[in-house]
C-alpha cells in the first residue's frame, strides 16, 4: 500500500475518534457544571474542557471569555479550530474521498451521511440546537463509521492502519478525558472522597459511556482508584489506556509480518505496554494523575510521530 494511502486510512480514524472525544468532552463539561459549587474548583468546569482538549491557546486568541456559549460553538462549530467536531468530520470524510476506492461503500455511506447531515445542523439557528441532541448526533455517527470499518473492511494493512489511527486517538482521548477530573479539582483537599468528588468521578465514567461497564467489571462502592484502574490498566475496559495500547503494538506486528519486516514502532508501543502492564495505581497516584496522564499523552504523540516516520512519510514497503 503506498504510503500516501496508509496515510489517508490512518487520519479517517483518527479525526472519527477526535470527533467524539470532543462530544464526549461537551457532555462532561455540561454534567460537571450542573452540580452545585463546581466553579468553585481549581479551574471553572468550561475552562478545564478547554485545557484538557489542547485548544485552550486557540480559543483565547479568538474569544476573550471562557463561558459555555462559547466553548461549546469552538469544539462544536468552528472551523478555525481544528479539532472540532464540524472540522474533525469533514476532513475525515475528505480523506475518505480521496482513497475512495480503499473502502467499502458501506464505509463511505457513513462518513458521507455524517458530513451531509452536518452541513444541515449547520444551517440551522443555534437556538434550536440543543448541545445535548448534537453529541448524541456525533457519538451516534463516529460509532456507525466505526461499526462499517468493523463489519465490512478486508482485514488487510489498510484495516491495520485504520485501526492504529482509532487505537492511539483512543489512548489520547481517554486521557484528556480524564484530565478533566484533575482541572475541576475542588481547592481543599478534604473534599476528595466526598460525595461531590465521587459524584464527579461518576460524571466522567458515564460521559464515556463505561459507568455500567464500571459497575459490571467491580461492582460495590465507587472510588477514585477503581475507577482509575479501570480506565487505565483494566484490559476489560475498552477505552483503557492499556487495551488503547496494547491494541496499537497488535496492528503493529500484524504489519510487521505483512511488510516482512519490523522497525522502531514495533519496539516502542511493545515498551509502552510493559510499562503499562507494570504500572500500579499506587504508583499513578504517588506520580500525580495528571503528571502521568501528561507524560502517556506525550507517549502518544512520540510514537505517532514514529509511526508516521516509518510508514506514512514514504512508500510502504
Amino acid at each position: 500500500m503506498l504510503s500516501r494511502t496508509a496515510d489517508h486510512l490512518f487520519w479517517i480514524a483518527r479525526y472519527m475518534e477526535r470527533a467524539e472525544t470532543a462530544a464526549r468532552l461537551l457532555d462532561v463539561g455540561a454534567r460537571i457544571s450542573l452540580l452545585p459549587s463546581a466553579g468553585a474548583g481549581f479551574r471553572s468546569e468550561w475552562d478545564s474542557i478547554l485545557q484538557a482538549s489542547g485548544t485552550a491557546e486557540g480559543f483565547a486568541r479568538k474569544y476573550d471569555d471562557p463561558v459555555q456559549r462559547n466553548i461549546e460553538s469552538y469544539l462544536f462549530f468552528d472551523r478555525d479550530n481544528p479539532s472540532s467536531i464540524a472540522s474533525c468530520i469533514t476532513a475525515a470524510r475528505e480523506n475518505g474521498r480521496i482513497v475512495r476506492t480503499a473502502l467499502t461503500s458501506q464505509v463511505w455511506d457513513a462518513l458521507n451521511t455524517a458530513f451531509q447531515e452536518l452541513r444541515g445542523l449547520e444551517r440551522l439557528p443555534r437556538s434550536q440546537l440543543e448541545m445535548s441532541r448534537l453529541t448524541d448526533w456525533t457519538m451516534r455517527h463516529t460509532a456507525m463509521v466505526r461499526g462499517a470499518i468493523d463489519a465490512t473492511q478486508l482485514r488487510n494493512d489498510g484495516y491495520d492502519f485504520l485501526n492504529l489511527g482509532y487505537l492511539l486517538e483512543r489512548a489520547d482521548s481517554t486521557a484528556r478525558l480524564m484530565d478533566v477530573k484533575y482541572y475541576v479539582l475542588l481547592p481543599q483537599v478534604d473534599y476528595v472522597g466526598t460525595g461531590l468528588d465521587t459524584y464527579q468521578w461518576s460524571t466522567l465514567l458515564r460521559a464515556m459511556s463505561a459507568h455500567r461497564a464500571f459497575h459490571w467489571a467491580y461492582g460495590g462502592e465507587l472510588t477514585a482508584a477503581k475507577i482509575v484502574h479501570f480506565l487505565v490498566l483494566n484490559r476489560q475496559c475498552p477505552r483503557a489506556l492499556l487495551t488503547a495500547i496494547a491494541g496499537v503494538s497488535d496492528h503493529l506486528e500484524r504489519l510487521a509480518v505483512f511488510y516482512g519486516s519490523a522497525n522502531a514502532t514495533q519496539t516502542r508501543a511493545q515498551a509502552m505496554v510493559d510499562e503499562l502492564q507494570a504500572l500500579s495505581i499506587d504508583a499513578v497516584f504517588d506520580e500525580g494523575l495528571h503528571n502521568f496522564l501528561t507524560r502517556f499523552i506525550a507517549d502518544v504523540a512520540d510514537l505517532g510521530g514514529l509511526i508516521h516516520e516509518c510508514y506514512l512519510s514514504g512508500d510502504v514497503r
